[in-house]
């Protein structure tokens, strides 16, 4: 078995123009990959207890950080222009980094949310949501 600290993960996000950026520097929290899928209730009167059949995915990745408005590549960015975009956008999450072989998470979302986070004695940090569009894909990179 092997244990490996969550600094090597990465997670990368296609920006509105279709450019691939690493949002890794900035990170903080990943969550919510793989994900959850629907499970339709099937079971029948005679049934000895409940039975399931598959349904449809349904991912939501949560994802925080440091704020940072870099010009094209910061959080901000990135984020403040997708969260308007009028197209879903491409995403990469390695828990293990993106070396070759490692296993890689993907797919296509939307910024549902994005908010900047405030506080007093704190570094400005930020939240956001993104709602896979689709199925989660698991592969390597």
């Amino acid at each position: 078995m092997t244990f490996f600290d969550s600094q090597v993960s990465v997670f990368k996000l296609d920006d509105e123009d279709g450019t691939e950026r690493d949002l890794s520097l900035f990170l903080i929290e990943v969550s919510g990959l793989p994900g959850a899928r629907s499970l339709n209730d099937v079971t029948a009167l005679g049934d000895a207890g409940p039975r399931f059949a598959p349904g449809i995915e349904d991912a939501t990745v949560y994802i925080a950080g440091l704020y940072d408005s870099e010009a094209g590549a910061g959080p901000d960015a990135v984020l403040g222009a997708l969260r308007t975009h009028d197209a879903a956008t491409s995403f990469a999450y390695g828990p293990h980094g993106a070396g070759a072989g490692a296993t890689k998470y993907s797919g296509n979302c939307w910024v549902a949310a994005y908010e900047i986070v405030s506080r007093v004695g704190s570094q400005v940090e930020f939240e956001a949501v993104l709602r896979v569009d689709g199925a989660v894909a698991r592969g390597t990179f």
